[in-house]
């Protein structure tokens, strides 16, 4: 890539620090800058002013017709170019006319009852606690290892997921079942902290704005991460040596090797699977739909009620012509 084309990308980086965008969503956005150079074949930064509509046009368009990407992927890469444009070159994209996908969201793979207790009963230790969270009150596995200590409110049974999709702020249920669970793993969680202090360690990272307002927060316990990494690691933008909370694929790997277990289980289970099956199980038992929504986080109505199709599935309470002969 061109000197020039870099020092955008650079740019655009330092405006999302600024803007405290998530580091993933960093990653994400510039990549799909990237691309769009790449695929424009841009060799310097003028030439990203030059028919920028058109070029966006063509570049969507392509995702869309040849590489027949999701409508969600889409709009991903839309909004990295609509940042690009607006925020980081000042030229705001005006009238993009291009070719949309139109793929529609699939209903989700859910699991039984029994077959969450079945893959509960293949994992141990903080595998099994961390997917008993996710089920138990819907969790993104983002949302799951971005939990912090003072988020865990034992006295009215609930959990606060700060920051979440849509930089919002929600509660959810945390099972009476997993108090005692989780009450042992954070006096392990405190005393590998206190171990940490005593090696010069024991910070934690902090949105910009809490770590200037509150500066030695960072090492109190309460916002340590529930689920900590083993390592102490270098922070990709600070430089700063200190331990993160675990990584979501060690979640997943768990999950994927407990599913291999049960053998009986032949859906594609993920941490996201616990989430559908969270609300699908409390939809079966009767709880409404705005309050799933709410519980979900979800900002629009119509991404819950595809769990009211997940019921359908199989002609729920209709009896098939096959059983009446």
């Amino acid at each position: 890539m061109i000197i020039e084309n870099k020092l955008v990308i650079q740019k655009m980086r330092e405006l999302m620090r600024r803007m405290h965008y998530a580091y993933k969503t960093e990653n994400t956005y510039c990549d799909w800058v990237k691309r769009f150079i790449k695929f424009s074949q841009m060799r310097d930064k003028q030439e990203l002013f030059e028919n920028s509509e058109h070029k966006v046009e063509h570049f969507l368009t392509d995702l869309s017709v040849k590489q027949n990407v999701a409508a969600s992927t889409q709009n991903q890469a839309l909004n990295s170019l609509v940042f690009l444009y607006s925020k980081v070159l000042s030229k705001p994209l005006e009238n993009v006319q291009a070719v949309r996908s139109k793929k529609q969201p699939r209903i989700p793979a859910v699991l039984s009852i029994e077959e969450v207790k079945k893959v509960l009963s293949k994992l141990s230790g903080t595998n099994i606690l961390m997917v008993q969270l996710l089920y138990g009150g819907g969790l993104r596995i983002s949302e799951l290892v971005r939990l912090r200590v003072q988020d865990i409110d034992f006295e009215y049974c609930q959990i606060t997921i700060r920051d979440g999709k849509g930089k919002k702020d929600r509660v959810t249920p945390l099972a009476n079942k997993l108090i005692p669970l989780l009450k042992a793993c954070l006096l392990q969680r405190k005393e590998r902290h206190l171990m940490d202090l005593k090696e010069g360690y024991g910070g934690v990272y902090l949105p910009n704005a809490l770590a200037k307002k509150y500066p030695n927060a960072n090492k109190e316990f309460g916002w340590q991460y529930v689920f900590a990494s083993r390592n102490i690691a270098t922070d990709p933008r600070s430089g700063v040596e200190r331990r993160h909370h675990i990584d979501q694929s060690a979640v997943n790997k768990a999950i994927k090797v407990a599913v291999k277990k049960c053998r009986s289980i032949d859906k594609k289970v993920s941490a996201h699977t616990f989430r559908h099956s969270f609300a699908t199980h409390l939809l079966q038992t009767g709880t409404d739909i705005r309050t799933i929504q709410a519980l979900l986080g979800h900002s629009d109505i119509q991404t819950t009620m595809i769990y009211t199709h997940v019921l359908r599935q199989g002609g729920q309470e209709v009896v098939s012509p096959l059983d009446r002969l």
